[in-house]
């Protein structure tokens, strides 16, 4: 699948734009590639850009003292950056890092900002999709509170079946909050 048709599916997942919109959103975006562990977006540092991840995985995480806690992942056909410094254009309380060489589409935040100035649609757009990661944060605020690590990671599998294959195990173990060592006995439990 090439970059503009990936582009297309994640841009039709959120909301509808019609063809004139979606030909100007499109225009902006430049494909960039990275190389495994090479660090996206740095704690304390404002976000630039917006990703669409044409090929790779990437994880967000916060670095506490020793210790890592995963966040996020992204992969093929979903967007990545630190959203919240991306929009607010406020420093970012998070480090965004590529697990494997990773291709992406990105937008700089002016050429974002001017979109969503110039269409309604683009604006539209954008207030659908921050409302999805709100709610996702929501339900994922849930899980940590809540759930216990062996329904973390079957939540996790339900929503993302995939993830085992693609994420070294130890970054998993890090966002259900279990430590690499305890993960393996978890892998043995579940039935997958």
């Amino acid at each position: 699948m090439n970059s503009e048709s990936i582009l297309k599916n994640a841009v039709a997942a959120i909301g509808y734009m019609d063809a004139e919109t979606f030909a100007a959103f499109a225009e902006p975006w430049v494909e960039v590639s990275l190389k495994r562990k090479e660090r996206m977006t740095n704690e304390g540092e404002t976000e630039r850009y917006l990703y669409l991840v044409l090929d790779g995985v990437q994880r967000a995480y916060k670095a506490y003292g020793d210790k890592e806690a995963t966040l996020i992942f992204s992969y093929q056909g979903s967007f990545s950056g630190v959203i919240d410094s991306f929009f607010l254009q406020k420093p970012s309380g998070f480090d965004l890092e590529t697990l494997t060489n990773s291709r992406f589409l990105r937008i700089h935040y002016n050429d974002m900002s001017s979109l969503m100035t110039r269409y309604r649609e683009v604006e539209s757009w954008v207030r659908v999709g921050v409302t999805n990661v709100l709610s996702d944060t929501l339900h994922r605020h849930v899980e940590i509170l809540s759930y216990s690590a062996e329904d973390k990671f079957r939540t996790l599998l339900k929503r993302s079946p995939h993830i085992l294959n693609i994420v070294p195990h130890k970054y998993i173990a890090s966002y259900i909050g279990v430590d690499p060592t305890n993960f393996s006995k978890l892998l043995g439990k579940v039935r997958i």
